[in-house]
């Protein structure tokens, strides 16, 4: 392909990318005032799904999907990019664990909280009752997924996960589930370390490295749940859902282990990295 045909292809999904924005602004204004009414849309959960889905495609993102969502499970699932939500979400009805900042965000907060994100703020307090709050509303039917190594990396690794909110899969009838996401060039399985978004990095540039990403594909797998027993250990189920996800991508079991803390590092738009800070925090188990 020429670099003049590159450039066009760019320029046209930045403008579907635009336009598919300014869908879901327009139909979560519609879910804002049924919502004020008193009840929540039945159907929302179906079009933030279809949402998801079709941004992914604006943006020129295949997603392979090995899987399914398994019912009463918290999804944990490794970090890489701002996509990860979209690339999940297109597969199945879920909300994401945030950091309360993001509420404050200009229209990213809104759409977030419209359509059910989960916020946290800093503190143990916040822990605990977050923690309930998911475990009522998985034990509801929802599904709810978390980022557990707190932050993004290139893909060549998994952080550690930190076992606070792990706490969720020790109720009755709860379990943990899985999911390892890579993303790659066309066909070549090497993790694509250009498309992560890490370190202080803005999102627009990134987000024009997408645009002009020639074949950038996703592979989503759900891996088998797990179901814990009530005596469990939190640390000792984290690190196993960590290895199941390293294991799945065909990475060595310690790729990521040693990778230093970055406290200023700064992930997508739904990811839970607050959450896990505060596990760090509050109780490093």
């Amino acid at each position: 392909m020429t670099a003049r045909a590159g450039i066009f292809r760019s320029l046209w999904r930045g403008l579907r990318f635009l336009e598919h924005v300014i869908t879901g602004v327009l139909i979560l204004c519609v879910v804002g005032l049924v919502s004020r009414a008193g009840r929540r849309p039945a159907w929302l959960p179906g079009v933030v799904q279809w949402w998801y889905g079709r941004m992914s495609r604006a943006l020129g993102v295949r997603v392979n999907t090995v899987g399914a969502v398994a019912d009463r499970c918290l999804l944990v699932c490794n970090h890489v990019s701002w996509l990860d939500p979209m690339v999940l979400g297109a597969s199945g009805h879920m909300a994401f664990l945030a950091k309360a900042e993001i509420r404050g965000w200009p229209l990213i907060g809104w759409m977030s909280d419209l359509v059910g994100t989960l916020f946290i703020a800093r503190g143990a307090h916040q822990v605990e009752s977050v923690t309930a709050r998911i475990s009522e509303r998985i034990a509801r039917g929802e599904t709810l997924a978390i980022f557990p190594e707190g932050t993004t990396s290139r893909g060549l690794g998994v952080r550690r996960f930190y076992p606070r909110l792990f706490a969720i899969a020790q109720q009755p009838g709860l379990g943990v589930q899985p999911v390892a996401i890579l993303y790659h060039r066309g066909a070549d399985p090497t993790p694509d370390q250009d498309i992560a978004f890490v370190d202080d990095e803005a999102l627009l540039t990134n987000l024009w490295r997408v645009l002009r990403h020639p074949g950038l594909v996703c592979e989503v797998q759900f891996l088998p749940p797990i179901w814990p027993r009530v005596e469990d250990q939190r640390r000792a189920l984290s690190a196993l859902a960590r290895r199941r996800i390293v294991t799945a991508l065909g990475l060595p079991e310690t790729a990521g282990l040693d990778a230093p803390p970055r406290p200023g590092a700064r992930a997508g738009a739904l990811q839970a990295e607050t959450a896990a800070r505060i596990s760090a925090d509050s109780s490093h188990e």
